[in-house]
């Protein structure tokens, strides 16, 4: 018999070498006052030097979290200064898990639009995501034992100080040190604050049902969405503990992971449904995108006719799309019965009975 190869240890130690980020306190200053350029600061130029110096000072000595108490007995580390900002994003999770397995509450339904475009900005006018969010509601109106939340992305662009700060992928350094809700914001010494996903997790985590519609941005889902889809990835596998791993020290989370991790899945069970609209191309794979997402996070597809893939003015001018809209009835339908199954579905599963729905096609092959 040939002899067991032998390997050596795991290098656990984390690769580094790429460049420093960091600035010069005369550009830190320049970028920092650059927001200030309204001619209502004008005679604040003395107050807003002072300010300047004060986020130097916070930048040069890395105070991501000036504000933290100690852990206590619940965490493994009762010692660890945690952020008040995350415990109290951990609380809105908590209180939200406990109205979503209440048995004799509604069933809670929340509705996304993934568009960015609204009249409310450049754009000009709202979108057609938007508008098929709206048809979908009319499903679940008046009915007592349903409540129904809207999460429209377009205020990313349209609200001042909405922000979802982009995803720096702790989980490729170790599943461990991606914790659950993220710990990466707010980071104030970087101005990196005003983030809604510590808003965006509840609604996810009381939902029952979830059902998202978005345009196809070249080929992909929208910018907001994907911005949205890429910090959940806390919630799939995510670390509830942060001070298992010291705030962010990567070879503590390395070392936690080899050890054995159970990735838990803090989204698992919810029924979902996803529309994805295109003027040209790539519909289908932007649909098929965001389904195969969220069955990877362990939740449930409603149903066949809760997935839809469409185009809408197909080549036609995009200044008359929401005509388009308004002409293919069709659609609407198809939006429409994309809620009605995500809503058999999930009276389906409060009750333990199958909900049965007379449901067409609104149109053949």
């Amino acid at each position: 018999m040939p002899a067991e190869p032998v390997f050596p240890p795991h290098d656990l130690e984390p690769r580094k070498g790429s460049p420093s980020p960091r600035l010069r306190e005369a550009e830190f200053k320049k970028r920092f006052l650059n927001q200030f350029q309204d001619k209502a600061y004008g005679p604040l130029g003395r107050e807003l030097n002072s300010i300047a110096s004060a986020a130097w000072d916070a930048y040069l000595n890395s105070r991501k979290s000036p504000n933290t108490r100690k852990a206590g007995p619940e965490f493994s580390d009762p010692d660890y200064d945690l952020s008040v900002d995350w415990l109290n994003a951990r609380d809105a999770i908590r209180a939200a898990r406990v109205r979503h397995d209440n048995a004799n509450g509604p069933l809670r339904i929340l509705l996304i639009n993934g568009s960015s475009r609204s009249e409310h900005t450049c754009p000009g006018e709202f979108s057609k995501s938007f508008r098929m969010v709206k048809i979908a509601q009319e499903i679940f109106a008046g009915r007592p034992e349903i409540d129904v939340k809207i999460l429209d992305l377009s205020r990313l662009c349209s609200e001042y100080g909405r922000q979802i700060h982009p995803c720096k992928a702790c989980f490729s350094t170790s599943a461990a040190l991606c914790h659950w809700p993220c710990s990466c914001y707010p980071n104030y010494s970087l101005g990196q604050i005003h983030d809604w996903m510590n808003d965006i997790y509840p609604m996810w985590v009381e939902a029952h049902g979830i059902m998202i519609v978005t345009p196809v941005n070249w080929y992909h889902t929208s910018s907001p969405l994907k911005l949205m889809m890429d910090r959940l990835v806390c919630a799939d596998g995510g670390n509830p503990d942060p001070t298992t791993t010291h705030g962010k020290h990567a070879k503590e989370a390395k070392e936690l992971e080899m050890k054995g991790w159970n990735y838990p899945r803090h989204l698992a069970d919810r029924l979902f449904a996803v529309i994805a609209h295109g003027d040209t191309e790539g519909a289908e794979d932007a649909r098929r995108g965001v389904s195969e997402w969220l069955k990877s996070m362990d939740l449930i597809p409603a149903g066949t006719m809760a997935e839809v893939s469409r185009y809408i003015g197909y080549w036609e001018p995009y200044a008359t799309s929401h005509e388009a809209l308004d002409k293919d009835t069709a659609m609407q339908e198809e939006v429409r019965n994309a809620a009605r199954t995500l809503l058999g579905a999930i009276l389906a599963k409060r009750t333990g009975k199958k909900v049965t729905a007379d449901l067409r096609q609104p149109r053949e092959k």
